[in-house]
């Protein structure tokens, strides 16, 4: 009889994928036409689901003019997923498509090659985690910021020989257009300007004609409200005359590229006559005078502005409109002290109308602050230590973003009018109830006297 032997089986054990993401780019001039971001997304999902070996962990795709910008909030949302264990490898078209600073390319690469994080460049076809894949990567992203600097230079250049000549370098001045290396007039729009002009020396404020031109619907070019600084801005600008100021500011650098107002770093050109004048000298120039009389009678002194940002300055976001809250002291009436709340920028200026968010009063915020950080007595710099930003999504909730990228949501609501009543606000009301009730008693009797008299007739 022949001997029978069971084998068992080989546990086969699943292959364990890995989580690749795909980082992309999306210039907003031509090469948005050639490499749109629905292009993009199309081949990462193709090229990656071909591989049996890895799985797609997301895309994520930031626009701008060019690589040099460091504020991406999808950038910062791949590191911070890339900390949270959510991703083994990340794609990228090319060096410059990551980043052309130098300094920049190589904290990143590091900080992920630390984290065991791949990232793989298509063009270059470097990998990070390679033994000479720093070395080629410090070379070749050396030559992507010079080539960002030289193409700078080359702009600056053009742009400054034009100033030389009187031409300027474009139109976004509301009330003209640029055609053919000149400023024309747009009437629909010089209208406006010179209903600006108008009103603000018939003795409104700035902020009054925003409202005003919000409330009536009149556009701007951007699309976007009438906003202080906007309106500020048309009553300061010397171009309404008919006369340019050129290279007011200047870009700092080719890396940064933050606007910097010229203070004789660099020459300016002032050009008179160069274009028709929507707004006559000495209209201009009273404006002028008027905003440095008010400028002056409204201006606080210097002892009284605080030396440092309040506690939750330029931290809480609205989630309805994007703009950020700003601390204001509040009373709901005269007999009230004035108590610190945090109102959304838009709400404050244009009403309910144009953002429908909700008043937060501080000592809300800074339990509920406590509360999320897990201990109190904590200061600015602690709170700006552990937590990027506070979001406002809706009424009663603010969501906490962590530096780490991890969220933490909380709800509140308001203490009730009983609650923040003091001794005196509860005596004065009892006095003003026992009023109306004596008030309407005496009301009672003479009614009836009244009554009596009348039978008695």
């Amino acid at each position: 009889m022949r001997e029978i032997t069971k084998i068992g089986g080989r546990n086969t054990q699943p292959v364990k994928r890995k989580r690749v993401a795909a980082y992309a780019r999306v210039s907003s001039g031509k090469d948005a036409q050639l490499h749109s971001l629905s292009a993009q997304i199309s081949y990462y999902n193709s090229y990656i689901g071909s591989r049996g070996d890895w799985e797609l962990a997301g895309i994520y795709a930031d626009e701008a003019m060019t690589g040099t910008k460091e504020n991406r909030p999808q950038f910062q949302k791949l590191l911070s997923d890339c900390r949270a264990g959510k991703i083994d490898m990340v794609i990228v078209k090319s060096i410059t498509r990551l980043a052309r600073n130098t300094v920049t390319l190589l904290e990143t690469a590091r900080e992920l090659k630390a984290l065991e994080i791949d990232i793989f460049f298509e063009k270059e076809n470097i990998h990070t985690l390679s033994t000479d894949g720093e070395l080629m990567l410090t070379l070749l992203a050396s030559f992507a910021q010079e080539e960002s600097r030289s193409a700078s230079e080359n702009v600056k250049w053009r742009i400054r020989k034009n100033f030389e000549r009187g031409i300027p370098t474009g139109g976004g001045l509301f009330g003209y257009r640029f055609k053919d290396g000149m400023l024309q007039v747009v009437p629909e729009e010089a209208e406006i300007v010179k209903q600006i002009f108008n009103n603000f020396l018939s003795g409104m404020g700035i902020a009054p004609i925003a409202k005003k031109l919000n409330r009536e619907g009149v556009p701007t070019r951007w699309g976007n409200l009438w906003s202080k600084s906007t309106i500020r801005g048309i009553l300061q600008r010397e171009t309404y005359t008919g006369n340019l100021l050129l290279q007011k500011t200047y870009r700092s650098d080719h890396i940064t590229k933050k606007k910097m107002i010229n203070h004789g770093e660099l020459p300016m050109y002032y050009v008179e006559d160069s274009h028709e004048a929507i707004i006559d000298g000495e209209t201009f120039q009273r404006v002028q005078n008027e905003l440095e009389r008010r400028a002056a009678e409204y201006s606080r002194p210097h002892t009284a502005r605080p030396a440092s940002p309040y506690l939750f300055t330029g931290m809480i976001r609205c989630g309805l409109c994007g703009r950020h809250f700003s601390r204001k002291l509040t009373a709901s009436d005269k007999k009230y002290t004035k108590k610190p709340q945090w109102v959304c920028s838009t709400f404050h200026v244009y009403g309910k109308s144009e953002c429908p968010s909700q008043r937060i009063p501080e000592d809300i915020l800074i339990a509920k602050t406590s509360e999320v950080l897990g201990y109190g007595g904590w200061g600015r710099e602690e709170l700006t230590r552990d937590i990027d930003e506070i979001l406002v999504p809706e009424h009663n909730c603010l969501v906490y973003v962590f530096h780490d990228g991890h969220m933490e949501s909380v709800t509140w609501r308001h203490p009730s009018r009983r609650e923040s009543w003091t001794p005196e606000m509860r005596q004065k009301a009892r006095e003003r109830q026992l009023e109306v009730i004596r008030q309407k008693r005496k009301g009672d009797e003479e009614e009836c006297w009244h009554l009596q008299e009348k039978s008695k007739r």
